[in-house]
């Protein structure tokens, strides 16, 4: 298995536009950060979580020519407004199919009209196909199973994804017991470490190491992550043993 991080910035990415904060003035490529996002090649599978803002800069850089699904943590901009730029997989495969909570499915229906009306769909539009993700059962895109899990991103439900030993939680400031139990065994876990203060929606940093510690897995990424968690070298450095910066276009072999 392949995961190739596409972007792991938060809502904003760094830099933000306009900021003079010395992370975003940083000339390390590793302080330059895009939407979060990931793809994962596995077998003949390939599949994208999240497909935000940056999702044609992320195709093109990663050199990403076939999508069998994607998989959507939820509604926010971040994680879903690329969804026009689809388009491309669209015409050369046939429609693109995504995979979410029903929520956030109706919430793109609502919010993208123009794709998913198929009575009245605007010509050009890319045609997708709507899963309805139940986070208490596994799926199977081509004979592999994908265990979901639920999150919660202050009062709102998110999608994490355990694929095999391999688990991407973003997004993420609580989990309830019974689905922390899903993600043990895990080897590679990614996580969401927003900054280094507390916030109400994301795990801040100390949080992520002590979630991590729970969970155990061989190595732990963190990801999500905005210009005030700091400089990637200087944090990177600092943590503990088998936990890292992720970085865009970190690839990781599984």
């Amino acid at each position: 298995m392949k995961v190739y991080f596409l972007g792991t910035g938060t809502s904003q990415g760094i830099p933000i536009i306009g900021s003079n904060h010395p992370v975003c003035n940083s000339h390390d490529l590793k302080d330059k950060r895009l939407r979060s996002s990931i793809w994962v090649e596995w077998d003949d599978v390939s599949i994208v979580i999240d497909c935000g803002p940056d999702f044609r800069q992320q195709m093109l850089k990663s050199k990403c020519n076939n999508i069998d699904a994607i998989f959507l943590t939820h509604e926010h901009s971040d994680h879903c407004a690329g969804i026009d730029d689809i388009r491309p997989y669209v015409f050369k495969s046939g429609p693109m199919e995504l995979y979410s909570l029903r929520r956030v499915l109706d919430c793109l229906k609502n919010r993208y009209e123009y794709i998913f009306n198929d009575n009245n769909k605007y010509p050009g539009a890319p045609s997708v196909v709507c899963n309805e993700i139940n986070p208490k059962n596994t799926f199977k895109i081509k004979n592999k199973i994908i265990q979901p899990l639920i999150v919660n991103h202050a009062n709102l439900s998110v999608l994490g994804f355990r694929i095999n030993d391999f688990t991407y939680i973003t997004d993420m400031h609580s989990i309830s017991d019974a689905e922390k139990d899903k993600i043990q065994g895990s080897k590679i876990l990614v996580l969401n470490a927003l900054r280094k203060e507390p916030h109400n929606s994301h795990l801040h940093l100390e949080a992520a190491i002590n979630f991590a510690n729970e969970i155990g897995a061989e190595k732990t990424f963190f990801t999500h992550i905005s210009h005030r968690l700091g400089f990637h070298e200087k944090v990177n450095k600092e943590l503990p043993d088998g936990m890292f910066l992720a970085y865009d276009n970190l690839i990781l072999s599984i």
